[in-house]
């Protein structure tokens, strides 16, 4: 149910109309299309890097934060085959299409490895400037702009595998894709 100030609920009295009728919703479920695959994307594309940490103190293995351990190229390649598998199995997906879908996640997963190495390297450095006897705050703020510009391209590569998963499934897929992804939320609260 929406609430009465939802800015995605259509107003009766707005003035402004869509120039077709059909232009409205065509737009709305490509763009839940398109928010279900990216989150579907991101959840891929974050287990795998989540896979990929450091161990903890318990050694490598599924503890309380997730996957601990470094992950080898063909034990992603065979997680993130198992994720799109579950991500598109109440889609009636097609094998052609899991395998295209994962085929993107693997290379967006292969293109994020070393900007996840970068990261954490800078926060290594971080860490180091922070417990210096002076702070260098202009090294600080040099780090800081290049995550930032590092987040953007994280970013900026994610969207691409989103779009890219989204143009290989038909849209009655993405609308059912979107359905599934929105009870999942809905039931996290």
């Amino acid at each position: 149910m929406t609430a009465p100030n939802d800015p995605h609920t259509p107003k009766t009295d707005q003035a402004a109309a869509p120039a077709r009728p059909s232009d409205a919703p065509r737009s709305r479920w490509r763009r839940f299309g398109l928010i279900g695959l990216g989150m579907a994307v991101i959840t891929a594309v974050s287990a795998a890097a989540v896979s990929q940490r450091p161990a903890f103190a318990h050694g490598a293995g599924f503890g309380h934060r997730g996957w601990h351990g470094a992950m080898d190229p063909e034990a992603m390649s065979r997680r993130i085959d198992s994720m799109a598998g579950w991500m598109l199995a109440d889609i009636d997906a097609t094998p052609q299409q899991r395998e295209r879908v994962a085929s993107i996640l693997k290379a967006a997963a292969n293109d994020l490895r070393p900007l996840r190495e970068s990261h954490q390297q800078a926060r290594r450095d971080s860490l180091q400037l922070f417990a210096a006897p002076e702070l260098d705050r202009a090294k600080l703020e040099k780090i800081r702009l290049e995550q930032m510009q590092l987040g953007e391209t994280v970013s900026r590569r994610l969207l691409q595998a989103m779009m890219d998963a989204a143009d290989v499934l038909a849209p009655d897929q993405r609308a059912k894709l979107v359905a599934t992804w929105q009870r999942r939320i809905e039931r996290r609260g």
